[in-house]
């Protein structure tokens, strides 16, 4: 009885490892299905993914490493492709392996393409590519999906045609929740910034004037609480239909634009460095004074119109302080969304009206203030010293699409650890600027401020060598642009050993092993090599676009012992699965798992996988005997190096006594 317990265990946890896993589930639908020839339509790709997996989006670069998502479509004469795909709103993140910024979709996804139809009979096919990964274990996944136009419920005639059933119509529901954070992330932001543009020059000293005003009115015996209550949502109202009208008029694909189109991203940098010198006290930015004063002639007027007219003229007297504060949130907002700049602006404004209402109802609160004077000039200064070192992003952003190579990593933190430091000398009096005000001593709180910025500064000094910093990652751009880091210099060296390859490897031009290993990267050449070797061989499916693989090379391989037996004790091949070169056409061969014709590397060895193994994920390490059977458990990704010596031992040890693993993965 205990025999038949053991063995129902080992099975049940032995297929639990082996299955065939599909983290995602997919949704096709037209945008529109009415449609003649001559209109453009999109195509709306969803998707829902399993809980605890992300899938990799289709908008970051090819180079970075992960799988970018890819969409290819058959031409034909019945429409034609407007633009690329577009991947709706996934989420950011850094790879410290790869050492990149990528994007990401978890719970659900989106992508569409932009269509214009052509013939009444229309009719188009494809396919797409796209990697899941596990967060749980790291395990990551790639697939390749067929779909036609049959997936949207398109006839290929035009009178065929019906509405979408409601089963698969849009549910921005589901959209909904996996943003939900972001969003709420998004208006901590904007109200922090509306309470940050209080404390400008331009701002600050109009608190007092404005709410005395009010306070007169309640002593006349009208109503002045009612009043700033006006005053107050007039403010709310005028910035938020700034917002709503950059939705309107610019959309969501423009806003989307503001992050991603290198000629806007470089224009929004020239105006952060125009505010930023103006801030310095290079020179003032003023609206035109005769449209200001016809403005404020009118706030004259009696009643909530006259109140409306303050609140515009404040909104105005205020620009050249709160304009880079505005456009910061107007930006942040752009990420192809249209609520966004609305919430993000209603946010903004409520912080900035806030104090007129509560001084109106608090007036005591107006005697602790303190008093306008120098101190808002050295805010004005620090704000202009940010906005400098912010609006690099941006001209970040262009210098990586045209490949300038102008603002690399070492280049932007150099000039992050100065424009820092001059913060904070400047916080400490050591720096004085034209129009800042004698400094006698330096108080508590400027003190306490010049700490956190030369902490800051020190934080970044060490990412000149390849430290990571991994809590700016997404504002800096990607390690990969650096010139030298310090695992540069520590490269593993070993002596090279050719007599663990029998003839020239395929495809070593472009594929290569870490740490100077010497392998195969096609399973014919490799076992053919381990039987002329009388070697065990030891199969690496892995993939360019898989972390986990990339960091058991990094921190398992990198293991001297590792090393050693990798080197001395077996014949290698590495079968990458997501590999995209396309092979002779008389390698093409069709699947008996799905029936699709397998063109390329990464293709026939992803089928390699499935078919023989019953496993998709990567990394997947088998060890093979000469008459191809396994002669040990595969290992999948686990950092222990003990663990994955004793592995490699005990794998060693059964090629040498003939022993081999008779359970069967399928």
């Amino acid at each position: 009885m205990r025999k038949l317990l053991v063995i129902f265990f080992t099975l049940a946890f032995f297929a639990g490892q082996a299955q065939i896993l599909q983290p995602t589930k997919w949704q096709y639908q037209l945008s529109t299905t009415n449609y003649k020839p001559g209109d453009t339509i999109e195509l709306i790709f969803k998707v829902t993914i399993d809980k605890d997996w992300h899938l990799y989006s289709s908008d970051f670069s090819r180079d970075l490493g992960p799988m970018v998502t890819t969409f290819t479509f058959e031409p034909n004469d019945t429409y034609e492709l407007i633009d690329s795909i577009r991947a709706i709103n996934p989420k950011k993140g850094y790879d410290e392996i790869f050492e990149g910024d990528y994007t990401y979709f978890v719970g659900t996804g989106e992508f569409r393409q932009t269509i214009k139809v052509l013939k009444s009979n229309l009719h188009f096919d494809g396919d797409f590519e796209y990697q899941v990964c596990s967060d749980i274990d790291g395990r990551c996944i790639p697939f390749d999906t067929e779909f036609s136009q049959h997936d949207f419920g398109i006839s290929t005639q035009l009178e065929k045609k019906s509405e979408l059933s409601s089963d698969t119509g849009y549910k921005e529901s589901e959209n909904l929740l996996p943003e939900e954070r972001g969003l709420w992330g998004f208006m901590l932001f904007a109200f922090i910034t509306g309470l940050l543009a209080l404390v400008t020059p331009c701002v600050f000293p109009m608190i007092p004037m404005t709410v005395t005003f009010f306070l007169k009115e309640q002593e006349k015996g009208g109503n002045g609480r009612r009043k700033a209550i006006a005053f107050g949502l007039f403010i709310v109202f005028i910035f938020t239909v700034l917002g709503t009208l950059t939705a309107f008029l610019l959309g969501a694909e423009t806003l989307n634009e503001l992050a991603t189109e290198w000629w806007l991203n470089l224009g929004i940098f020239i105006i952060f460095f125009v505010f930023a010198l103006s801030f310095l006290g290079l020179f003032e930015i003023t609206l035109p004074h005769q449209l200001v004063n016809k403005i404020d002639a009118q706030s004259d007027r009696g009643g909530l119109i006259g109140v409306f007219f303050m609140a515009f003229t404040l909104a105005l007297i205020s620009f050249s302080c709160t304009f880079p504060i505005v456009g910061s949130v107007l930006v942040l907002s752009a990420q192809g969304e249209f609520v966004k700049p609305i919430l993000g602006m209603l946010s903004f404004s409520l912080a900035f009206a806030l104090p007129f209402t509560l001084f109106a109802f608090f007036p005591d609160w107006l005697k602790k203030m303190p008093k306008s004077g120098g101190w808002l000039n050295s805010v004005k200064v620090v704000l202009g010293l940010a906005e400098l070192a912010l609006g690099l992003k941006f001209l970040s952003v262009a210098d990586q699409a045209y490949h300038w190579h102008i603002l690399d990593r070492e280049v932007y933190l150099a000039l992050w650890i100065v424009i820092f430091g001059i913060m904070g000398l400047y916080l400490l009096g050591k720096i004085k600027l034209p129009h800042d005000s004698p400094l006698e001593h330096v108080g508590v709180l400027r003190l306490l401020f010049a700490i956190i910025t030369f902490s800051f500064v020190v934080y970044l000094i060490p990412g000149l060598w390849g430290a990571p910093l991994k809590g700016l990652s997404g504002y800096l751009p990607p390690l990969t642009t650096q010139d030298f880091t310090l695992s540069d210099a520590k490269t593993i060296q070993l002596p090279l050993d050719k007599s663990s390859i029998c003839e020239a490897p395929k495809y070593a031009d472009f594929l290569h092993f870490p740490h100077e290993l010497q392998g195969y990267f096609d399973y014919t050449q490799a076992i053919a090599c381990a039987r002329e070797q009388n070697k065990p061989l030891f199969i690496d499916f892995t993939g360019h676009g898989c972390v986990n693989c990339r960091e058991m090379e990094a921190r398992v391989w990198s293991d001297p012992r590792v090393l050693q037996r990798l080197r001395d004790d077996f014949v290698l091949v590495a079968l990458y699965v997501d590999d995209r070169t396309t092979l002779p056409e008389s390698d093409w061969y069709t699947s008996t798992y799905d029936n699709k014709v397998k063109k390329t590397i990464g293709k026939q060895n992803a089928d390699f996988q499935i078919s023989r193994y019953n496993n998709n994920a990567q990394p997947f390490y088998v060890i093979l005997n000469k008459d191809e059977k396994m002669v040990i458990k595969p290992r999948a990704y686990d950092l222990s190096v003990d663990g994955f010596i004793s592995f490699l031992d005990e794998a060693s040890r059964r090629y040498k006594e003939g022993e081999t693993f008779r359970k069967e993965l399928n």
